[in-house]
């Protein structure tokens, strides 16, 4: 068994989360393993306790335990193939192009990472979104499945790395719209609610803990109603929690169409006509860009099941909304 060893993050790996970086510098660590180490504390970063989805920077010093043993590496595997069908519906869905990033218009229904009984995904097919660069474009962020809109991805290590760093240092604005079963009491406001995740594997579900619960907030504006019967909201997340925007709009009385998890059978009040999908969409994303000069700003258009509810519901996309 060998002694205990410290290993320095490199350039190259940087933004990696900590469980991938294990992956390609032990591949024979099976998960299972790594997270004990990781809970006992015997895995630290730069001498504090970690978790497995630590994005890594440059020069960290991870401390490697004499139970982890360095195996062959992994011989590199092929991408999987990506369809015709799949290669040009995601490169219909290229809202913004450029040397350093990819703005897509991600479909509802489209998982953006593989998962129980996840067999397509976009992080299996973003060869397709390849184009000129020299490697695949890599995830910034995450979109829930069934929610449509503005996702980001970067054609570099090094442009997915200032990406991700202004997504945590919140310079990057995102907004949301969704039509909403009933009216919040009041046409704008902040939900300041802690959340912790609950249920099992395939069944997350984001609960209202202050004592355990990370903090969440949101901002929301009432842009147009259908008298007491739905609202079309417009949602500014100030932070990134799993389901934050679902479980916030369900908080205020009024969850977002669709969203049985959350709201039940109030989720779907609005009567048959609407389609019983999710409705809500990642409408916009402005951040700085990546190479240093300006803004990079992007806009998705509604889904069609959204279309067809805001014409149902007589509320008019064009007119726009949102926050200043």
């Amino acid at each position: 068994m060998t002694a205990v060893r410290t290993l320095s993050v490199a350039e190259d790996e940087a933004d990696l989360r900590l469980d991938r970086w294990f992956r390609r510098r032990f591949p024979e660590l099976a998960h299972g393993r790594l997270e004990k180490l990781l809970r006992t504390g015997q895995i630290r970063v730069d001498g504090r306790r970690a978790k497995a989805g630590l994005r890594l920077a440059p020069g960290q010093a991870i401390r490697i335990p004499p139970a982890v043993e360095a195996g062959p590496s992994r011989p590199a595997v092929a991408a999987p193939a990506v369809s015709r069908q799949n290669r040009a519906a995601l490169e219909a869905a290229v809202l913004h192009r450029d040397d350093w990033v990819i703005a897509l218009d991600k479909p509802p229904g489209l998982a953006v990472q593989g998962g129980t009984g996840q067999t397509r995904h976009l992080d299996a097919m973003l060869e397709a979104l390849r184009f000129d660069a020299a490697e695949p474009p890599r995830l910034v962020h995450r979109l829930d499945k069934d929610t449509s809109g503005v996702l980001i991805l970067g054609r570099s290590r090094e442009a997915t790395r200032r990406l991700a760093e202004a997504f945590r240092s919140r310079a990057a604005r995102k907004l949301y719209w969704a039509a909403v079963a009933g009216i919040p009491e009041r046409s704008e406001g902040r939900i300041d609610l802690a959340l912790a995740k609950g249920g099992g594997a395939g069944r997350e579900r984001m609960r209202e803990d202050a004592a355990e619960g990370r903090r969440a907030v949101t901002r929301y504006e009432v842009i147009d109603t259908l008298g007491k019967t739905a609202a079309w909201l417009a949602l500014m997340p100030l932070t990134g929690r799993t389901h934050q925007l679902r479980a916030h709009c369900a908080a205020l009385g009024t969850p977002i169409l669709g969203d049985g998890k959350y709201g039940g059978r109030k989720a779907f009040a609005a009567g048959g006509a609407v389609p019983k999908r999710l409705h809500l969409h990642a409408r916009a994303i402005s951040l700085p860009h990546p190479s240093g000069r300006g803004l990079l700003e992007v806009t998705a258009s509604l889904p069609p099941h959204m279309v067809e509810t805001w014409a149902f519901l007589g509320f008019d996309e064009t007119a726009g909304g949102g926050f200043d």
